[in-house]
């Protein structure tokens, strides 16, 4: 059912061939509440809320020292390439937790903390807050997929993904264009 370490190591050479200036935003993922998913074709960011109707703001940080939720963490950013490959069918696709899927080189090198994007007509700063794999994400797409993106490669291309933080709110349609502005 999961993906082997070599299957895995397999489709690297497709992710580091991802767009790095200009990428498409490919799924918009809504997290109305814990566990629970809603594919837009259109979502609105918030510099105070991040995703409208995302549950970033609500749920909280068990992390943070007042439980509240994270600033740097409103958004999460996926490269489409890498959940295209761990989760092996575009239903499974919206399991791992992100709001946007993108195809777009999400790696250090390309993406630093402080990075401008443009997504349509928002603009949203990458953070420095590691993404990370974890026990959920063991569960959906297998422990070789999760050591694969927490590995110090995975970690080093941002495998897992990123975090990010609204700067000018803006709409985002699926299919929009994502660009980096700085960075």
């Amino acid at each position: 059912m999961f993906k082997t370490t070599q299957e895995l190591e397999g489709g690297l050479d497709l992710i580091k061939s991802s767009p790095k200036d200009r990428g498409i935003v490919e799924l918009i993922v809504c997290r109305p509440g814990i566990g629970k998913r809603e594919e837009l074709s259109e979502a609105r960011l918030d510099i105070y809320s991040g995703l409208d109707g995302d549950n970033w703001l609500d749920r909280g940080d068990r992390h943070t020292a007042d439980k509240r939720a994270h600033p740097d963490m409103q958004l999460n950013l996926i490269n489409s390439r890498v959940i295209a490959l761990i989760a092996q069918t575009r239903e499974r696709w919206q399991l791992a937790g992100d709001q946007f899927y993108v195809d777009l080189d999400l790696s250090a090198d390309n993406l630093p903390p402080g990075t401008l994007l443009l997504v349509a007509d928002a603009v949203i700063q990458v953070t420095a807050e590691p993404h990370l794999g974890c026990s959920k994400f063991i569960r959906r797409y297998g422990r070789e997929a999760t050591k694969f993106v927490n590995s110090k490669l995975g970690k080093s291309l941002n495998l897992r993904g990123i975090n990010a933080k609204v700067i000018t709110a803006g709409k985002v349609s699926l299919g929009a264009q994502i660009n980096k502005i700085s960075g």
